[in-house]
């Protein structure tokens, strides 16, 4: 019988929950790597054993962690297994935990500075790892998006790391951090060509490669934002995040800092479908495994009040592309709640009836087994949730 996996990264560590294909009852694990901030931990398609997690310190740095046996160990990749992988004071040792900007002539010496909030260039700097993403066909070749924003890929199970510099040169020196830092926070694959790849960055917008990495162009015609010198520039959109069905990448749907939109050319050109929602500010947006049109959204009240409006936590539901949404409610609360759901904790698993997960800022972790119609929490009172990653298990 299928089970299913749910991966839990917090501001205090991880957490796997665990249920059989009735997604009622639920084990909940241990705390992974506790007290450290887990950006996401995310399963490889290939080999459902292989996890990889990003845990971060502003204290200690950046770690990357593998698990091979489904999370019940973990390593340092690039770390020998006779070993220390930290020094005494704690710092991060290890190949797997070391990005570094590629500058050289070979790659075309990309650029090494980018715009600031008071107009002047700053350097690249390295500080986290935000999402991680499993190659489609090989368990040991993993992606990793980071801030500063750049994308950096690993062929080794994350032993070491290479960055994929021409994204930088898709006008980067015009990229400038928003609220929560210069973050690429979104990749995307492509299941029918594995030379396309889709990225968000926070505040850049979305891009594209159809080369593997080599070149990049941006892929933000049609947003508009009212906030930014030019409202339609071709770089500078705070692109929360971008979602898509995995049978038809090329509808992409976006979660913007205002604005849900929809793209049918691949991100070449976007329009606006945020309907009947009641605020169009939000973070997370996903799609339903099996119906391309059924998307989820959580709109928050506005970008200086980071909460569900009107202290109900809904999760609304567009079984149409967009425009024409309902909210659903059934097991949510719907008074004195005001919590958010960030960029990467809502996913979806594959199972026949579609489960939906999403997980808050207030700990909860919630499961819908029939498309969003009804809600359970699976726990409550996690430290505040930053990443949700679904495996469906034979």
């Amino acid at each position: 019988m299928p089970s299913v996996r749910v991966l839990v990264g917090t501001r205090k560590g991880a957490f796997i929950l665990s249920s059989d294909s009735a997604r009622k009852k639920w084990k909940v694990s241990e705390p992974l790597f506790a007290g450290w901030e887990v950006y996401h931990l995310k399963g490889s398609s290939v080999d459902p054993n292989r996890i990889y997690a990003s845990q971060s310190s502003s204290w200690f740095g950046q770690v990357i962690q593998r698990s091979d046996d489904g999370g019940k160990t973990w390593h340092q990749p690039g770390t020998p297994a006779d070993e220390q992988a930290k020094t005494p004071e704690g710092m991060p040792l290890g190949e797997s935990n070391k990005f570094v900007y590629d500058t050289s002539p070979e790659t075309g010496k990309p650029l090494t500075t980018h715009q600031h909030y008071d107009g002047t260039q700053k350097p690249w700097v390295f500080k986290r790892v935000w999402h991680l993403e499993p190659s489609l066909s090989d368990a040991n070749m993993v992606f990793a998006g980071v801030e500063d924003a750049a994308l950096f890929k690993s062929t080794d199970g994350g032993t070491t790391w290479q960055e994929l510099a021409g994204l930088r040169d898709a006008q980067g020196s015009q990229w400038m951090p928003g609220a929560g830092g210069m973050c690429l926070h979104t990749v995307l694959l492509d299941p029918g060509n594995p030379k396309r790849i889709f990225i968000a960055i926070s505040s850049a917008g979305a891009f594209r490669t159809d080369d593997g990495g080599q070149t990049w162009k941006p892929i933000n015609k049609g947003l508009h934002s009212q906030y930014i010198p030019n409202p339609t520039a071709e770089i500078g959109h705070c692109v929360h995040r971008i979602a898509m069905h995995r049978k038809n990448a090329n509808v992409l749907f976006m979660q913007k800092h205002w604005d849900v939109l929809r793209s049918d050319d691949g991100g070449d050109n976007w329009h606006e479908v945020s309907g009947n929602l009641p605020t169009d500010f939000g973070f997370a947006i996903d799609v339903h495994a099996h119906e391309p049109n059924t998307i989820y959204v959580v709109p928050i009240k506005s970008d200086s009040e980071h909460y569900v409006a009107e202290g109900k936590l809904r999760v609304f539901r567009s079984r149409t592309g967009g425009d024409t949404w309902e909210a659903l409610t059934d097991g949510l609360p719907q008074e004195n709640c005001y919590v958010n759901v960030l960029r990467d904790a809502m996913a979806v698993d594959s199972l026949d009836s579609c489960g939906i997960y999403f997980g808050t800022t207030g700990g909860q972790v919630y499961c819908s087994p029939d498309s969003g119609d009804h809600w359970l929490p699976i726990v409550r009172d996690l430290p505040a949730v930053m990443s949700v990653e679904v495996q469906t298990l034979p």
